[in-house]
């Protein structure tokens, strides 16, 4: 009897462990897949935070190209308005220069040379000594109401805007060297001109354009002298011509060859200068410019 009993023992005990051995094999696959589950999802998180990360180093690096690229696109924009400035100053003066040719050529052609003299007519008027005529059989040699009192009077029927004329040609020309001998001379001759201060001014520009020159050339130990000698010639139409027309002119173009010199401080100087004295001049926004850029330097 006890056997049978035994056997049924044993055999629930069977069962009872199996089903234990099944439950635990079960449970560990679950903890497993869960493990596998997390560590996928961290997997991906961290996929993701790189991703995140590569992204915005990617924008960063392509707003900083950006901004490098605006910043050289401004600079090329502010050396075009440069030259465009001096540009229309150098057609603005060489139109004027012509209007005075033409002027100076019609005096020629109505009254000869001396045309502002008073033109001998039929019955002279009284002569005076403000008003007498030189005798019809000698050409008048006095010269041209632009010239200073005192001045060498030009000869052989040679206008103040003949000589100025000359010397811009030869300026146009890039015969700096020339033009500048050509402004001199109108200045030691004329030096109470209208055209006066542009003359002084021309002077300081041949030396800034031959500081150009020799920077293009690559000769660097050349750039520094002529810039520093431009520097003066320019400071010469404020001193000697304040009320010139290029008196601003110089000023912007000084201010220029100064931050060319590395000489920021006094630059600036010259061109709040410009600003307060000037405000209405056409160089005036441009040193506006400037400014703000050296401000934030």
């Amino acid at each position: 009897m006890w056997l049978p009993a035994v056997a049924l023992a044993l055999a629930v005990a069977g069962c009872t462990s199996v089903a234990d051995v099944t439950g635990t094999a079960t449970q560990s696959d679950l903890m497993q897949l869960r493990g596998e589950v997390a560590a996928a999802q961290q997997a991906a998180q961290r996929a993701r935070s790189d991703a995140e990360t590569a992204a915005l180093r990617a924008i960063d690096a392509r707003l900083r190209t950006q901004t490098t690229e605006n910043e050289r696109e401004l600079t090329a924009l502010n050396r075009r308005l440069d030259g465009l400035a001096t540009s229309l100053t150098e057609l603005s003066a060489r139109l004027e220069e012509l209007s005075a040719r033409t002027e100076a050529l019609g005096r020629q052609v109505r009254g000869g040379p001396a045309a502002a003299t008073p033109t001998p007519a039929p019955t002279p008027p009284p002569r005076t000594a403000a008003t007498a005529t030189p005798p019809p059989t000698a050409p008048p040699t006095a010269a041209s109401p632009p010239a200073a009192p005192g001045a060498r009077p030009a000869t052989n029927g040679l206008q103040p805007q003949d000589i100025y004329q000359a010397a811009y040609i030869d300026f146009s020309k890039g015969s700096y060297a020339l033009a500048m001998a050509g402004f001199r001379e109108f200045l030691r001759r004329y030096p109470e001109h209208p055209l006066a201060g542009n003359a002084q001014y021309w002077i300081g520009e041949g030396y800034y354009s031959q500081a150009r020159v020799a920077a293009n050339a690559g000769q660097a130990d050349r750039v520094a002298p002529e810039l520093e000698q431009a520097v003066q010639e320019f400071r010469k139409v404020l001193a000697n011509y304040p009320r010139s027309e290029k008196a601003p002119t110089a000023l912007y173009k000084e201010a220029l060859a100064l931050l060319e010199l590395k000489q920021p401080a006094i630059a600036q100087q010259r061109l709040e200068y410009l600003v307060a004295n000037f405000p209405q001049a056409e160089e005036t926004p441009l040193a506006r410019e400037r400014l703000a850029t050296l401000k934030t330097q």
